[in-house]
């Protein structure tokens, strides 16, 4: 069995309660159970031991104790009884011992200064408050003082002293000028903790009449004035003329005038000096000093360091303040004034004493009869505080013997205690700079066990997790505890609880099993008590689906996903947090039931997205991070170096990435000589590079620009870069692209590519355009042009090829020499038509048409291909002509046959060929005729079943709208189709061709049937149309099914069967209402299948379903 001696305290949820600690019981803050429990008493405020107070108001000494019965107070003063009821001024609040002596009607303060202590007592003992020291606060007038005006030479330290008259508080010292505003200070002038105003050296800007000391005393609002004080500085120059009267130029300027001096300390006198504070108070140490140029203030601790993040300096370094001290800073601390003439030092010598604090202040014992106890006092000071024991408020020596209790130094041992031993006892623990005074009382209950915890509570707990079950308790002597689960269940043992001392009962790990009821049990000797609670598991709560990383460009849209599972009887809250904060008060931020969406995203929005999921047992979160990414910021700081006439380099520095590394670096250049505005390509570089060496072309002013590119995008083009213009030069290329083709038979067009700005290198850009035909043994004949791209050469023979080149010049010079190309003359319509063109028909829809090639000289052209042109003359199944469509198949090149499909069967065609070349068409050859065979036809046109009757039908139809061939005849297949849509045989009929109707006879009645209807010609058969028709129902039988429902001996049986099952229905209503009962066989009816009852009333439709059936089945 596994025990704990407390629960630990991330378990906030339950009330600890240590039930036992050194053989006491410590009572539980249960206010029902303290109402009921005697308890000696318990001071629980008192007024401040030094209690100084404003002589102009009431004045209040509090003191309020606690205790079982309610406790009686008594006073006293100066150390004897303070009869309260004989002084009129003074009265006690009711139910406290707080005392209200009334100055405002007459009193005075001065009258009740002296040291007051309270006591309050009841029938188990009495506690005693601190002494209190009650003083009115004085706030006494200045002197009256002459005050001499202080006349100083500048450059000599000044000191103007306060002396505030003594007051209680002491007063809070401040300068001020007549106009009530603040003196200014600095490190040359300021003011001590003394209250004085120090001047390092002063200055004829210090000339002034109205310095004046204020005390301020803040017990009674009241600031008190010192008579104003005069300063008239001399400067040395004012000095000289003052006494040159008097005295000779040697006495004035033969001796060196005192401008500067080194650091002299006006504030404390002497190399040393000693201080003393109490433990945990402030501790101020001062240094000023006189000197020119103006001294800086160095505060050290010899042979350590000052105490980190407890030392402050003020006053301009004037003044080390160290909070809290301890006898740990006790030490020699100096402070050293150095100017540029020399330094002084002062030791000051730090010793820290200490009024009493506590070690181990006694604490209340509650102990059962017979048991023992121990109360321990103990503190620490220095010097060291003696320890002394007062009973009920008498020292311990003289106080009514307890032959339980045992005084052992700081320890008060008592042994089998009886209820008599209750007390309240102090401890008083003192020294030479204070005071303790503890109260603790014994209090010694016989009670039996109480359980503090509601009955039946309940404790809801998520499973796996651990469960704990309070059994609060007091009882004196201490309870045993038992737990059990169930009304009748066994005591719980094992490894799978724990027991803790405040008998709370853990299930460490809780399981859905562990769901259930438990009871309590708490006995002492004096009685037996038991509480049940209850305990419920539930399913945790889980996040599904948890929020995802997501990268999202700035401006768009994000969605993260929380879809959570949780308990169906728990109500789940879902918050959202963006880097643990709170989202934004931000409309674009949409928060949906299971998603956050946020529109419009910014920069703002990057950052760690939590959806938290809170119910009353538990909680889960899950994260994600957002990154929002944006094309890049541009690159900014563009500059050019190492400018040489066909290179440079070119560097800059890159914008921020907005998130998405930079890819690559874009280059572009503007020609400000050529093209002002249009920005050119130049190069890339990798996003890691952000220097390039460029190539440039002469006699061009570049611009360069710089675009960073990312995942995202392009960023804006940099700011350009400062202009660069190259040197001119002859041109480096000849233009690109050069052609030579004809418009007319008789010309040659010769084009070209002309060089963009850049490419020229240099002014007067022109081209040197060459031609001569090829093959013929001529000179080049060549023209030089500006400013065009095309030359026109005329007079030329037709289609003949032609070489051709193009050479760029400028005012330095020309282009290397360029390559030749070849072009030719202009084309002419071709003058001969394809000969002994062949058709060689393959099927009904498709031919093969041949033909010779033309000669080329014939063709004066490019040969393009031939053309075969052909149409549908008519068909031959109707002599009707129509609209003639012809048709155009296109073969390129020299190619000599084609296929011709889609033709229309049993049709005549006609066809030519043309030659093409650039120019057109040439003449057509002769037209070929040819013909199509047979093919199968389409189907018919439509088919129409009319005049159903019992046992025939009447089938009409429409010739196929593409008979394709001479029609032989029609084929007709019917077959009949039964409920269940089964087929049944299939019957065949051959129709003559020139039939258009036909009527089926002998058909079963009341029957559907299929019918599929094709044509023929010799080829075969063609597609089939598909129709459905009914033959009528015999009339005789039809009239007997409906009769029946008509006739008079039918209704009637119907009415009289209702009439029964209405009788029956009343019938036995009334029996079961006369409570009787029925027999086995009734029961057995009465509860029978209803899926049975109805056969017998069915029986006509059970017979016209099976004449159905036959007639369904019959042959067909």
């Amino acid at each position: 069995m596994m025990k704990k001696k407390s629960i630990p305290a991330s378990k906030p949820f339950l009330i600890l309660f240590l039930c036992q600690m050194i053989s006491a019981l410590d009572v539980p803050l249960d206010s029902k159970l303290l109402e009921e429990l005697s308890q000696p008493p318990t001071i629980t405020h008192q007024s401040p031991k030094d209690y100084i107070v404003d002589p102009r108001e009431n004045i209040v000494i509090q003191c309020e104790a606690k205790g079982k019965p309610p406790p009686s107070f008594s006073w006293t003063r100066n150390g004897t009884h303070f009869d309260i009821d004989k002084d009129a001024q003074v009265t006690m609040k009711p139910n406290s011992g707080t005392l209200v002596i009334n100055i405002m009607n007459g009193g005075k303060a001065e009258a009740y200064e002296g040291v007051y202590q309270c006591t309050a007592r009841n029938e188990r003992g009495a506690a005693i408050s601190n002494n209190i020291v009650i003083r009115p606060s004085r706030s006494p007038l200045w002197t009256k003082e002459k005050l001499e005006p202080h006349q100083v030479r500048e450059g000599d330290s000044l000191v103007l002293h306060c002396r505030p008259p003594v007051g209680l508080p002491p007063p809070i010292i401040f300068w001020m000028d007549n106009a009530f505003q603040r003196l200014p200070q600095s490190e040359r002038v300021s003011q001590g903790l003394n209250g004085d105003l120090y001047f390092s050296n002063v200055q004829p800007e210090d000339t002034r009449e109205d310095y004046i000391c204020y005390a301020r005393f803040n017990h009674t609002q009241t600031i008190q004035q010192k008579q104003p004080i005069s300063v008239k500085v001399f400067s040395l120059d004012s000095l000289n003329d003052t006494i040159a009267a008097n005295l000779s130029d040697t006495d004035i300027y033969g001796a060196k005038p005192v401008t500067e001096r080194q650091p002299v300390l006006l504030t404390p006198t002497g190399s040393t000096s000693t201080k003393v504070e109490l433990r945990g108070n402030v501790l101020l140490l001062e240094c000023i000093a006189a000197g020119l140029p103006t001294p800086v203030i160095r505060w050290i601790k010899e042979g350590g360091e000052l105490p980190a993040n407890r030392t402050f300096f003020e006053n301009f370094k004037k003044t080390l303040k160290i909070i809290d001290v301890s006898e740990a800073d006790s030490g020699n601390y100096k402070c050293i004034a150095r100017n540029t003439l020399g330094s002084v030092h002062h030791v000051i010598s730090v010793t820290v004493k200490a009024a009493p604090y506590w070690i181990t202040a006694p604490r209340n014992l509650v102990l059962s009869p017979g048991e023992d106890g121990t109360l321990i006092c103990r503190a620490n000071g220095n010097p060291k505080p003696s320890i002394s024991w007062l009973a009920n408020g008498v020292p311990i020596a003289i106080a009514p013997e307890d032959p339980s209790r045992k005084v052992d130094g700081d320890t008060i041992i008592f042994s089998h205690v009886q209820e008599r031993s209750s007390a309240v006892y102090q401890c008083n623990a003192s020294n030479e700079y204070g005071y303790l005074l503890a109260n603790a009382f014994v209090n010694v209950l016989a009670e039996p066990p109480r359980i503090l915890t509601p009955a039946n509570k309940l404790y809801q707990v998520i499973a796996d997790s651990p469960a704990l079950l309070d059994c609060a308790y007091f009882g004196s002597p201490k309870p045993e505890i038992e737990w059990f689960k169930g009304v009748k269940g066994s005591i719980l043992r094992g490894n799978e609880y724990v027991f803790h001392d405040n008998g709370t009962l853990e299930i460490p790990v809780a399981q859905k099993d562990s769901t259930g009821t438990y009871t309590c049990v708490a006995r002492n000797e004096l009685g037996k008590i038991q509480n049940e609670v209850h305990l419920e598991i539930k399913d945790p709560t889980m996040i599904i689906k948890q929020p995802e990383y997501k990268v999202v460009q700035r401006y768009g849209q994000v969605s993260f996903e929380c879809i959570i599972k949780h308990d169906s009887t728990l109500l789940p809250t879902v918050i959202w947090l963006k880097d643990n904060d709170e989202l934004p008060d931000d409309e674009r931020f949409l928060v949906g039931k299971d998603n956050l969406t946020i529109m419009n995203v910014t920069d703002k929005d990057d950052g760690t997205y939590t959806c938290i999921v809170n119910t009353t047992l538990d909680s889960v979160s899950a994260s994600a991070v957002l990154t929002v990414v944006a094309r890049p910021n541009p690159p900014f700081d563009l500059e050019l170096t190492g400018q040489l006439e066909r290179s440079i380099e070119l560097s800059w520095i890159p914008g921020d990435e907005n998130n998405s590394p930079i890819t690559h670096f874009v280059i572009e250049y503007e020609d400000g000589l050529h093209e002002p505005g249009v920005w050119h390509y130049q190069t890339e570089v990798p996003g890691t590079q952000t220097t390039v060496q460029l190539k440039l072309s002469p006699y061009v002013n570049y611009s360069f620009r710089v675009v960073a590119v990312n995942k995202i995008g392009r960023s804006q083009p940099s700011e350009p870069s400062e202009q660069y213009l190259t040197k001119s030069a002859s041109p480096d290329e000849n233009p690109a692209n050069v052609q030579g083709i004809g418009s007319e038979p008789d010309n040659l067009v010769i084009t070209w590519e002309s060089l963009k700005g850049f490419q020229s290198n240099g002014p007067g850009l022109q081209y040197k355009v060459s031609w001569r035909q090829k093959d013929v043994d001529d000179e080049w004949t060549s023209v030089i042009v500006a400013n065009v791209s095309k030359y026109i050469v005329s007079g030329t023979p037709t289609f003949v090829p032609y070489e051709i080149k193009v050479q760029a010049l400028n005012d330095l010079g020309y282009a290397p020499e360029p390559s030749e190309v070849i072009g030719h003359s202009g084309e002419d319509l071709p003058m001969v038509a394809p000969g002994n063109v062949q058709v060689h028909v393959i099927n009904s829809t498709l031919a093969k048409v041949h033909w010779d090639p033309v000669p080329l000289k014939t063709v004066r052209g490019h040969l393009q291909g031939y053309k075969v042109y052909y149409w549908k003359v008519q068909s031959l199944s109707r002599r009707s002509r129509r609209h003639v469509e012809k048709k155009i198949l296109t073969f390129r090149g020299n190619k000599t046959f084609g296929m011709l499909p889609g033709l229309e069967p049993y049709s005549s065609y006609k066809l030519n060929v043309r030659v093409v070349n650039g120019k057109g068409e040439g003449p057509a050859s002769p037209d070929k005729v040819f013909k199509t065979p047979e093919g199968v036809p389409s189907s018919p046109s439509y088919l129409k079943i009319t005049n159903p009757t019992l046992d025939s039908l009447t089938l009409e139809w429409g010739s196929p709208t593409h008979p394709n061939g001479v029609l032989t005849s029609y084929i007709l297949k019917f077959q009949p189709i039964n409920n269940t849509h089964e087929l049944g045989p299939l019957v065949e009929i051959r129709i003559p061709a020139n039939e258009s109707s036909l009527i089926l006879k002998n058909l079963n009645y009341s029957t559907r049937y299929k019918f599929y209807f094709n044509a023929q010609t010799s080829v075969g058969s063609g597609s089939q149309i598909t129709e459905e028709a009914v033959t009528i129902m015999d009339e005789a039988m039809a009239s007997r099914q409906v009769d029946i429902a008509t006739q008079g001996w039918f209704i009637g049986l119907m009415c009289a069967v209702a009439l029964l099952i209405l009788i029956l229905l009343i019938v036995c209503f009334i029996r079961r209402n006369k409570g009787g009962k029925y027999p086995v066989k009734e029961k057995e009816d009465a509860h029978a299948d209803p899926e049975i009852q109805p056969m017998k009333e069915d029986d006509g439709t059970f017979g016209e379903y099976r004449l159905f059936s036959f007639v369904s089945s019959a042959p067909f």
